[in-house]
């Protein structure tokens, strides 16, 4: 099966403006995570999808594929929709291009139950790990059933809990979900056909629009530090991470 794996890169941020150049140790955040998607086993093509000439020009200056998608697109959904339409390919890994610390090996992992025919959209978790984690509204997160199926996302804390928060413990009930997803191509272009939903709204998440369709979603554990970069402080913490050679 041909795999592609497509990091969408908006220069635009509301909360972190320029992200995808923002300076990481010497390299653009873009450079980044598109040097660890390269490495995944099972992706046959990367590629970055943006509508901007100044992420197209730094991309193309360390050697990436970029494909150019209209600026009107709004989601990482429907901008990775567009490429689909553009590239050849039966699977497609969305890899977000703001989680610079990325796994090689958790792509492969959310990537071998949609080409083993277990689920048609698969995603990843990992645990959550302090009580400021779990109150944080930029950390979503997931809980699922036994069979790994996503019962829903939220940036709250799921489920609800009679015990204080302050006082909870790891392990936590909910895990931290990790923005990797991977389609089977028919699903993303039905994914991104689909309206926008009030949950997808309320939550400002775009997999809560496949949910509500009556899409399942494989959401499996993996275990590695996952930061996405959301804000400057979150910035910071991976540039002391990687200039400390733990993430190289």
């Amino acid at each position: 099966m041909m795999v592609v794996a497509v990091i969408p890169a908006r220069y635009g941020s509301t909360r972190l403006p320029a992200k995808p150049l923002a300076d990481i140790c010497g390299k653009p955040m873009i450079q980044w995570v598109y040097e660890k998607a390269k490495k995944s086993k099972l992706c046959t093509r990367v590629c970055i999808a943006t509508d901007d000439e100044r992420v197209e020009t730094v991309c193309r200056s360390f050697g990436a594929e970029v494909v150019m998608t209209s600026p009107d697109i709004q989601s990482g959904t429907d901008r990775m929709a567009a490429v689909a339409r553009q590239v050849s390919g039966d699977i497609f890994v969305n890899v977000q291009g703001d989680e610079p610390l990325l796994d090689p090996d958790a792509i492969d992992a959310a990537i071998k139950p949609v080409i083993q025919g277990e689920f048609e959209l698969a995603s990843l978790r990992v645990p959550i790990k302090s009580v400021q984690d779990l109150k944080s509204l930029n950390v979503v997160k997931v809980i699922v059933d036994d069979q790994n199926r996503a019962l829903y996302f939220s940036r709250y804390p799921i489920p609800y809990s009679r015990v204080n928060p302050d006082e909870a413990k790891a392990p936590f009930l909910c895990s931290q979900h990790v923005g990797i997803y991977v389609y089977k191509r028919e699903t993303l272009l039905k994914v991104s056909g689909l309206p926008s939903c009030d949950l997808e709204r309320a939550e400002s998440l775009e997999q809560l629009r496949a949910m509500k369709a009556g899409i399942a979603i494989g959401v499996f554990p993996v275990n590695f530090d996952s930061i996405g970069v959301d804000t400057s402080e979150d910035l910071e913490k991976v540039r002391s991470i990687i200039s400390g050679g733990m993430n190289t």
